[in-house]
């Protein structure tokens, strides 16, 4: 438990959703020349890890991914859960 401190919590998230941004901007950047891609099994798993803000930041930036289906409905499923478990999360601790 020495390693959930807040201050690794904070930093775990930070790095998290830089990794998520950049993933997005490297797909896009693929994309556009043709080059193998990240699988969209991977941009979601950096969302799901703790990259919902770096996800949709990079997604809104690049312009990249923002009309695929299902893609788009996924990454709101992982959003959503992410959020009813921060409330749940908060009120226990209330």
């Amino acid at each position: 438990m020495q390693y959930f401190t807040p201050a690794n919590i904070v930093t775990y998230l930070i790095v998290i959703n830089l990794v998520a941004f950049a993933a997005f901007g490297i797909d896009k950047a693929r994309a556009e020349d043709g080059a193998r891609r990240i699988s969209e099994r991977d941009l979601l798993f950096f969302a799901v890890i703790g990259g919902v803000p770096g996800a949709f930041a990079g997604r809104a930036l690049f312009r990249h991914k923002t009309r695929k289906q299902p893609f788009s409905s996924q990454l709101y499923f992982v959003a959503s859960a992410q959020l009813v478990l921060a409330v749940f999360c908060a009120v226990l601790w209330l």
